[in-house]
């Protein structure tokens, strides 16, 4: 057989950008997948909590005497048993007005919104144990609250924490050029207010927690559903008062998350807290009643919004004062700034707008607190600003695309700062409208909802254009003052004896494919083949520093890491290989784990070098032998921007109000794409996503402070049939400047979804002048709309 060319290293093939199916899908679709559930230990325990059924009181008593009446009950208890065994967790920061509230395991004193964790019980079987919740009595002294953060933004409102004085915990201002006198004297204006309610991560998985305490050891091994294991073990390490070598923190195959898995919970202090108090193993699994109501939640931000233009459609200013619903505590390690601050960071968008004022106030109400969820503050902002760019279309008479094209950031402006400050380093902004465009063949389209409206049917065209801030860097995720580094990320790689390279990172994978995209960018660098990488990740022992996998960098920053250690550990295979072949190391390469000679027909393989550096101690000289190990961590310093447009044409049924999505196009500018199959399932399912948080997903709190939507039966989300078909369009524009060229793209599909929908919304109901402006657009919202524009209507004539 004769041996491939590959003296020109550009030519030979490479594993990014291809295709390749999921190497961890053989275990998931087979079933042998690993999740906290699937794990048992020995004397295993199990515990259920009896949570708050009032939205804010104080705790008088609780008598459990009649729980151990039920079999198998071994303990049970509330915070007062953990005096003095643990530290609350404190999200600080050095934002200005800002309180940090702590979290502990079990509600202290009083109760702040229900569902909060009050009294755990301990049984050897989940079974025992949530029967005994119902003999447990609780006597609540009821507070004063204000449910709606228009009431609790009120100076005179009852406090959630009154050590904080008050319940606006966070305020922050981004001001660029005397913005009140460009609204002053600009032709045109148009304003609204605009929301998106309350949502949920949906995750297959539910939260899932279990701790070992080994005695001899004196540590504790903590397995959770979590995309931060190493968040979690840096946090829980000073709580619990262990050092960092006493506590491992480990998240095994984990069924999604969406953000709502990305934070610190109380469950997660609690079951170490019990696993060493009782000295057995103890595991706490959430039902799906319980994440719906304590999970933590998104958006409910309250935007008030205006844009200001000329005659041309050029924008020239752009204000708005925005309040959000943080819930009842400032969520770890992300604080209360997390959702609203991200809105008027965003809010500008892809367009140049040089006059700018974005304030916002996050108040503290009784529900659970606000936390990450895909998209993190840009869903909002994107809804708010691409309203109002339909707005100001429509208040001159032009095209929806056209008044895009006028004011995207244009190529030749990047690097562009934005008026809150995000650099936008580059990205297909114009050309992703373009896009979308093209794919649908966007007059054609135009003329195909004309002939259909001159029908009687109610059909519209919405487009939303959106740029996000990817794989930041140390420079933007220390300036908030968290107290975690989100900002860079460690791999640690090395090759054994036999030639098996070992890859661990730092990054936990929830479901994204990372197993197989770091093994793709592995096997390119180091010159191996994808059998024979091991990936490792989701372990906080496994690499000095870790966080986990979030806001969209796993890509940008685990890719980065991985092709710096591979590079470096290339260098020493090469010098190893060099002195086994008597040859020159600047003339070997290594492709699919084969060393080759660019000038001679010598050649060994990754595993003959291996077994000489690691068993043949004689053939490589003792001052020379290097193991192969390479450890590296890539800090991309800022972070790199990753942009979209969202085109959809959809159609309302007049008589149920029911919403149909006739055509959908996704373009976007990811950067260098490492497994385009891997890429568009996550644009499928964010779009799904974003779908189900445009039409169907919303969490209801009446006016006594209960969930209204407490199940699946209440809390809709989206069906294979809800789903149009998905085009994708991927647009290769210049390469940020990072290692790889990788931009983050898992969160896109959420942030332009809901904007398009509303905006074809709002196209379909024009003949009724109605701008949908809340989401989800529920039948029953869309009803009173159209009631209430047609009752104006008669009352006009």
């Amino acid at each position: 057989m004769t041996k491939p060319d590959y003296s020109d290293v550009t030519m030979r093939p490479k594993l990014v950008g291809k295709r390749i199916k999921r190497t961890e899908d053989l275990r998931l679709l087979t079933g042998t997948g690993e999740y906290v559930d699937d794990m048992q230990a020995p004397g295993m325990l199990h515990v259920a909590i009896r949570r708050s059924d009032q939205p804010h009181a104080k705790i008088v008593s609780i008598d459990a005497t009649d729980a151990f009446e039920v079999p198998g009950i071994v303990a049970v208890f509330d915070m007062s048993d953990f005096e003095g065994e643990c530290e609350p967790a404190v999200p600080t920061s050095r934002m200005k007005d800002y309180y940090a509230t702590p979290t502990w395991p079990l509600a202290r004193g009083k109760v702040r919104y229900v569902g909060e964790p009050v009294v755990a019980v301990v049984a050897e079987s989940r079974y025992a144990a949530e029967d005994a919740l119902e003999h447990i009595r609780i006597e609540y002294e009821a507070l004063p609250f204000a449910i709606r953060q228009v009431d609790a933004v009120k100076d005179d409102a009852p406090l959630l924490h009154e050590e904080a004085g008050t319940n606006v915990i966070i305020k922050r201002e981004f001001v660029r050029a005397d913005v009140d006198e460009v609204f002053r004297t600009a032709a045109h204006t148009v304003g609204g207010t605009f929301r998106m309610t309350r949502k949920c991560a949906s995750p297959m998985e539910n939260r899932s927690y279990m701790a070992q305490w080994d005695k001899r050891r004196r540590s504790l091994t903590l397995y959770t559903s979590s995309n931060i294991p190493g968040v979690v073990r840096d946090v829980l390490s000073g709580c619990l008062g262990l050092s960092s070598h006493q506590l491992r923190v480990v998240a095994p195959d984990v069924g999604g998350s969406f953000g709502g898995k990305g934070s610190l919970y109380g469950e997660e202090m609690l079951v170490c807290l019990l696993a060493r108090k009782l000295q057995r193993p103890v595991k706490y699994v959430a039902d799906r009643l319980e994440d719906i109501a304590a999970m933590s939640q998104a958006f409910d931000e309250l935007i008030e919004a205006e844009l200001a233009f000329d005659d041309e459609g050029h924008f020239l200013g752009l204000r708005a004062d925005v309040i959000g619903d943080v819930g009842a505590f400032s969520i770890y390690p992300w604080t209360a700034a997390l959702e609203t601050v991200q809105v008027i960071s965003f809010l500008p968008g892809p367009y140049k707008i040089d006059a700018y004022r974005g304030r916002i106030r996050g108040v503290l109400t009784p529900k659970p607190p606000t936390g990450p969820y895909r998209g993190v503050g840009r869903p909002s902002s994107t809804l708010a600003m691409e309203r109002l760019v339909d707005m100001a279309a429509r208040r001159i008479g032009m095209d929806p695309a056209e008044i895009r094209r006028r004011n995207l950031v244009r190529d030749e402006d990047f690097p562009y700062r934005t008026a809150p400050g995000i650099i936008w380093d580059r990205s297909a902004f114009r050309d992703c409208l373009e896009g979308a465009c093209n794919a649908l063949d966007y007059p054609r389209l135009l003329k195909r909802r004309d002939r259909m409206r001159a029908e009687g049917r109610w059909v519209g065209i919405g487009i939303a254009s959106y740029a996000e801030l990817t794989g930041i860097g140390s420079r933007i995720s220390v300036a908030p003052g968290m107290p975690i580094n989100t900002g860079t990320e460690t791999a640690n790689i090395s090759i054994d004896s036999t030639g098996v390279v070992t890859a661990a990172f730092g990054v936990a994978s929830h479901g994204q494919g990372l197993e197989t995209t770091l093994a793709q960018i592995v096997a390119d660098e180091l010159g191996c083949s994808m059998g024979d990488i091991v990936v490792l990740h989701g372990d906080s022992s496994l690499v000095p520093m870790s966080s986990g996998t979030y806001a969209s960098r796993s890509a940008v920053l685990g890719g980065g890491a991985a092709a710096l250690t591979s590079r470096t550990l290339k260098a020493k295979v090469l010098a190893m290989a060099a002195i086994l072949m008597d040859a020159d190391a600047a003339d070997l390469d290594i492709h699919e784990g084969l060393v080759t000679s660019r000038t001679s027909n010598q050649s060994m393989t990754l595993r003959e070098v291996a077994t000489a550096v690691y068993n043949q101690m004689g053939r490589i000289p003792r001052d020379q032998r290097v193991d192969l190990t390479a450890q590296q961590t890539y800090d991309p310093y800022l972070g790199t921007a990753c942009s979209s447009t969202h085109l959809c044409m959809l159609e309302v049924d007049p008589g149920t109000y029911g919403v149909k999505i006739l055509n959908y196009v996704v373009s976007e500018d990811c950067g260098r794409i490492i497994n385009p199959m891997i890429v568009d399932g996550q644009v499928h399912g964010a779009v799904a996503q974003g779908i189900g948080a445009a039409l169907l997903e919303e969490v209801i709190h009446n006016d006594e402070g209960q969930s209204v939507a407490a199940s699946l039966a209440d809390y809709l989300l989206p069906v294979a049939t809800d789903i149009p078909d998905i085009e994708i369009v991927h647009i290769e524009a210049e390469l940020p400047n990072n290692v790889g060229g990788f931009r983050g793209m898992g969160e896109g599909g959420t942030i332009g979804t809901p904007a398009s929908i509303a905006n074809a919304l709002t196209d379909a109901l024009s003949h009724l002048d109605i701008g949908v402006d809340m989401l989800p657009a529920t039948p029953e919202r869309l009803f009173q709309l159209v009631r209430t524009a047609r009752t104006s209507e008669r009352a006009t004539i």
